[in-house]
């Protein structure tokens, strides 16, 4: 009896697999100092305008690069009392470019990605090909025609210059297909429909909550996109009280060839044009989350 017991805990042990130790997954050396290389690339740029915009003008070509000084608040005053308070116009300006531009943008995008991604309509295939088409032409190529058409109209050197043309991202439209596609399920849109909902309700009660950490990516894209451009505003406007902050910034720095002095206000200017992305984008990125929809509709 003792035996074959003892036979039968010797079979059972045999068929259970040996437990293996937990191996640590150990951090690969290469992979971890590559990012701390592009880490350091990236911030490398931002770590001197922070100590150059502390330097006074003499201390700027005189000092070490990344040795800072105590002249932040003395560059601050200056740039704000330049002609007046001109650089805090230019970032109104810059504001009111960038929020009202990419509050638009989402608006149209989410619309008009929502109808290529649910509706069926002669054309949707071709209306589609040519944003594909949109999104690959380089948004410089089209500033000169762009100006062309505004100045038949007389609307060059005006706000409406620099908004009008930032209403429609090819590329913010295709992000808000793909993720309307994939994010809002057929099945909630015919529950809505069949209880009754119009089509505009169904849009923004249902569609847009689901859509919502897409239309904030197309939101902070298209912000950072309007605040950073060149090219539109310098070929638009002529008026410098009507100029965003990089081209305001850009004719300090032409300035700064025969009056040395203003290259301390020109990355003070840069420094202080950060700061509102920086705080948007800490803001903003609460509201991306994953799977919304999951668990909304049941197999």
């Amino acid at each position: 009896m003792t035996t074959t017991t003892t036979l039968h805990r010797a079979t059972a042990a045999a068929s259970v697999p040996a437990l293996r130790p937990e191996r640590k997954v150990r951090p690969s050396v290469f992979g971890t100092v590559v990012l701390l290389v592009g880490a350091l690339y990236c911030l490398m740029p931002v770590a001197w305008v922070l100590v150059a915009s502390s330097k006074s003008a003499g201390e700027l070509f005189s000092t070490f690069t990344f040795l800072p000084s105590t002249h932040l608040l003395d560059n601050i005053g200056e740039l704000s009392a330049y002609r007046g308070g001109l650089y805090w116009r230019w970032m109104a300006n810059t504001a009111l470019y960038a929020g009202v531009g990419a509050a638009v943008s989402v608006l149209v995008s989410s619309m008009a990605g929502y109808a290529l991604a649910k509706y069926r309509f002669a054309g949707k295939t071709l209306v589609f090909n040519l944003i594909l088409a949109g999104v690959l032409v380089p948004g410089v190529v089209l500033a000169v025609p762009q100006y062309l058409l505004l100045a038949e109209v007389g609307l060059t050197n005006t706000y409406w210059s620099v908004l009008l043309p930032s209403l429609i991202s090819p590329y913010g439209i295709y992000l808000c297909r793909i993720y309307a596609g994939a994010s809002v399920p057929d099945e909630l849109l015919e529950a809505a429909r069949t209880d009754g909902a119009s089509e505009w309700r169904t849009f923004s009660r249902i569609a847009v909550p689901l859509m919502g950490p897409g239309l904030v990516t197309v939101f902070l894209f298209q912000f950072v996109g309007i605040w950073n451009n060149f090219m539109l505003p310098y070929i638009m406007l002529g008026n410098d009280r009507l100029y965003p902050i990089t081209v305001g910034l850009n004719g300090l720095l032409n300035q700064g060839a025969s009056q040395p002095a203003m290259y301390t206000s020109v990355i003070t200017g840069a420094l202080l044009s950060i700061v509102p992305l920086a705080l948007l984008f800490l803001t903003l990125q609460r509201y991306w989350k994953v799977d919304l929809a999951a668990g909304s509709v049941k197999a």
